[in-house]
């Protein structure tokens, strides 16, 4: 028994809006992510709306956007600090947080606001350091070459190179833990 495929129709105003509908109920998203996912919709099935010849459907993606953005369905802002903290957490530094609010559309300004200081970033490099046991977390103490991959490593995971010595290099896991929570870092 064969299965046939339907070819599926072309979008319209209605089909659009109950697809963009579906997509904010599921997911925590940008206007930027939304507005690919749209156009992607638009892309694979055609768009048979109005303004058919004129956009392609670009005019009805950007008012759906702007709409569901003033309703509140999507915030960017939100979404930024959802996506920081959340990075943060699994120890990533704010280079690699800031690549991935770029990645996902956030505009710099946002992006700026939602930087981590100078204590979350020492608190995220300090996550990483416990979970992949660098420096004062290791079953044993690093050689040289050990101790470079683990700054190399932290380097990758968005962590400056301040940072990231200063955990490597504490003497036990106690100094690393008062440095990171520490109200200045500099002690």
């Amino acid at each position: 028994m064969s299965v046939k495929r339907r070819n599926p129709q072309p979008l319209n105003a209605q089909r659009l809006e109950e697809l963009a509908l579906a997509y904010v109920a599921r997911f925590a998203t940008t206007q930027a992510k939304l507005r690919g996912y749209l156009q992607r919709k638009i892309q694979e099935r055609g768009w048979a709306g109005e303004g058919e010849r004129e956009d392609g459907g670009a005019e009805a993606v950007e008012a759906l956007v702007s709409r569901y953005t003033e309703l509140g369905y999507v915030d960017d802002g939100a979404w930024a600090r959802m996506k920081a903290g959340s990075l943060l957490r699994r120890g990533y530094g704010a280079r690699r947080v800031g690549e991935a609010l770029g990645q996902a559309g956030i505009g710099e300004d946002l992006r700026a606001q939602t930087r981590p200081g100078e204590r979350d970033q020492r608190l995220a490099a300090l996550v990483l350091a416990r979970r992949r046991r660098f420096g004062p977390f290791a079953i044993e103490a690093p050689d040289r070459a050990a101790r470079e991959k683990q700054l190399a490593a932290m380097l990758r995971a968005g962590h400056s190179l301040d940072i990231a010595r200063r955990i490597v290099d504490a003497a036990d896991p106690g100094e690393a833990e008062e440095w990171a929570e520490s109200a200045f870092g500099d002690d």
